[in-house]
């Protein structure tokens, strides 16, 4: 985090202390665009940031490292207490101590104030209560607390897990970490919206304007007989699912465990409840729904019950949800919200999210470490992009269509449930036998234990019920990439990526 960026913040940070209690009240989306509205009219920072209203206090007083520039000694606390350790980033700091136990981590963060800041981090417990408790634990609060009371039922909790605040510490990335839990999305982040939004258009229309040409569309109205719009409440989510365990990050959990940990964690990336396997667990919730007939074509369900992941029930609070990616396999997906919002980024195929690294082959997708994270620091240079993004909030009721390929983040606005599903028509066919016969295509399938021989099952399953299909597709593909390559005089001479002529000779 560059130093500018750590004042500015601190100063809008400060500048919301000091306003009066009437601004700190609990108000709607609404209230609160109208009091930016406000601020920027009596000449307040534009890009301040505005702190959720039930935001805790950094627990250790930690302050970002620009604040040091302006601090009276010029001191950081950090460095003394670590000693040797000193001349270490911070990221390596806490990987190191990520290596320690819990006891380990007791007795270091006795040694200094330093040491005790960085053995306190909250996610360095959390990977501890994964790693040693599943999903079973009880949440409590914090991930510290929550070990202690699970390992050391006799220990006084507020004492062990009291902070002690140390003086004159500052940690871009310490400070980092709590900020991103504690902010609230600003309105200009909700703002844009330029979908394209349909309601109940026919299957004809949905293929020819959008799914055919790959582009993103917000479907409406074509949930409105599904039974989960009216019963899908905690109650009755917790009621027929029972014991049953559902896949929550790195571990399995009962959904009432989970949403006792939705309403009381407050952190930067909260865990996701994304299980594949729901409707077999809980046949009830199976039957809750039915695929909108848009996307009624699975080319994969072929393959019976050796295809790959295809749909997930997911959940999850306020702030959680998926970084930047592209779906799996090169299929398309269509995300349907039963409860509560959520706010979409979406970039075409051969767009790059700002902030976003993937390898040569694309396996591996190096991203900023939160959502947040992402927001704040690239979201505003692609209002400067020639190629925006396609962005929108999608509501309970509401379908969105993710066209293969296409790179998408998404965030939860608030509690939210939805239903995702991934699949093969016609239209992205020859697009996923292309990919699943890449040379490392078994680092790159995903949802299936069979990953090497995907591809020869898969189009072999595809002549045996519909001969003839893969030819003519790929016919079809083939001449619709010729008809691209042909240009006009006009774009022969024109670089279209500098938009001046050149020439060859």
């Amino acid at each position: 985090m560059a130093p500018s960026f750590s004042l500015r913040v601190l100063k809008v940070l400060n500048t919301k202390r000091k306003q009066p209690s009437s601004k700190h009240k609990r108000v709607s989306r609404g209230e609160k665009l109208r009091i930016d509205e406000k601020r920027e009219d009596d000449g307040e920072e534009k890009n301040g940031f505005r702190l959720k209203t039930s935001v805790r206090s950094q627990s250790h007083g930690v302050q970002p490292l620009g604040n040091l520039l302006v601090s009276p000694t010029s001191y950081n606390s950090r460095n003394p207490g670590l000693g040797n350790l000193r001349v270490l980033p911070d990221e390596l700091l806490v990987d190191l101590f990520g290596l320690l136990g819990p006891t380990e981590l007791g007795r270091l963060s006795a040694v200094s104030k330093s040491l005790y800041v960085f053995c306190n981090h909250e996610p360095l417990w959390r990977n501890l209560v994964l790693e040693h408790l599943k999903g079973t634990f009880f949440f409590n609060g914090s991930w510290k607390s929550t070990y202690i009371a699970a390992f050391w039922p006799g220990v006084g909790l507020e004492k062990a897990t009291s902070a002690i605040r140390v003086r004159d510490f500052y940690s871009d990335y310490l400070f980092q970490s709590w900020l991103c839990a504690s902010l609230e999305m600003k309105p200009e982040w909700l703002e844009r919206d330029n979908i394209q939004r349909r309601k109940r258009i026919s299957v004809e229309e949905f293929v020819r304007d959008f799914e055919e040409p790959n582009k993103p569309v917000l479907l409406e109205g074509c949930l409105d007989d599904w039974p989960a719009l009216e019963k899908w409440n905690r109650d009755y989510l917790i009621r027929v699912s029972g014991d049953v365990v559902f896949s929550v990050g790195p571990v399995e959990m009962k959904l009432k465990d989970y949403f006792q940990y939705a309403d009381l964690v407050k952190e930067e990336r909260p865990l996701y409840l994304f299980d594949p396997k729901f409707a077999e667990k809980v046949p009830q919730l199976g039957s809750d729904y039915h695929t909108p007939v848009y996307f009624q074509e699975d080319l994969f369900s072929v393959l019976g019950k050796e295809r790959p992941d295809y749909r997930w029930v997911i959940l999850g609070p306020a702030g959680s949800g998926s970084s930047f990616h592209v779906d799996p396999n090169s299929t398309s997906a269509w995300n349907a919200v039963i409860k509560g919002s959520k706010k979409w980024v979406m970039f075409p195929p051969e767009v790059i999210p700002p902030g976003v690294h993937p390898s040569p082959d694309g396996a591996e997708v190096a991203c900023p470490v939160s959502i947040m994270e992402w927001f704040m620091n690239f979201y505003k240079m692609t209002k400067e992009w020639k190629r925006r993004p396609v962005e929108c909030v999608c509501k309970a009721g509401e379908v969105v269509f993710v066209p293969n390929g296409w790179w998408h983040l998404v965030i939860n606005l608030e509690d939210s449930i939805a239903i995702t599903q991934n699949y093969v028509s016609r239209r992205n066919l020859v697009s996923v036998l292309d990919f699943l016969k890449k040379p490392n295509a078994s680092e790159l399938v995903s949802g299936t234990k069979d990953r090497v021989n995907l591809y020869e099952k898969f189009k072999g399953a595809l002549d045996n019920t519909f001969p003839g299909t893969i030819e003519e597709l790929t016919l079809k593909a083939e001449e619709k990439r010729a008809q691209q390559k042909k240009l006009t005089f006009w774009e022969s001479v024109t670089d279209a990526k500098v938009g001046g002529f050149k020439f060859s000779f």
